[in-house]
């Protein structure tokens, strides 16, 4: 995962050398996927996740002469980038010094990510499905989910959690604490 901000006024010619890298990167053998997180309003740092079978793959990615001539490309676009690598699971949320929230936090915030996108999927293609058998049911079901989980609703649930992830106040939080010592 490579978080970018991208420089000013260069949104456009950004998003056009994401796409590039992107096509380059699924060319390599071993590339599973990638994503892209635009920021929030009023923020400029995108998260781009680069997916691979294994640590092998990803270093002849990482090392290939297409990555080094598309980094070269987008000099000028972003600031200096930060990079940060996982494996699993626990690898979409841990910060950059490693450290990772509690797991009861990490399920909370897969829960709050899946139930939504899985109740709107069985409110649209449920009824459709319903004449398959349980398993052939459960295979279209996972298919289409899953990638949909995997790189937009997980990786946007720990953005929009990030704060109470790591034990922060979330600004509400401290607006709410103001406005209760104003009362006190």
């Amino acid at each position: 995962m490579v978080a970018r901000r991208v420089a000013r006024g260069r949104y456009r010619d950004f998003s056009a050398w994401l796409e590039e890298g992107r096509e380059l990167a699924s060319d390599f053998a071993g590339y599973l996927g990638s994503g892209v997180l635009a920021p929030p309003p009023g923020d400029d740092e995108y998260q781009i996740i680069f997916r691979f079978r294994d640590a092998d793959t990803l270093a002849i990615w990482e090392h290939s002469a297409s990555r080094r001539a598309w980094l070269a490309r987008g000099e000028g676009l972003f600031e200096a980038p930060q990079e940060h690598r996982a494996t699993g699971l626990e690898g979409w949320f841990q910060d950059a010094t490693g450290q990772a929230p509690p797991r009861w936090k990490q399920a909370i915030a897969i829960w709050l990510a899946f139930f939504p996108v899985s109740l709107l999927f069985q409110a649209l293609f449920g009824e459709a499905l319903s004449a398959l058998p349980l398993l052939p049911r459960m295979l279209v079901t996972t298919l289409m989910l899953t990638p949909v989980m995997v790189f937009v609703f997980i990786p946007l649930s720990m953005r929009l959690l990030g704060p109470w992830l790591r034990g922060e106040r979330s600004p509400l939080a401290q607006v709410s604490r103001r406005l209760h010592q104003r009362r006190a």
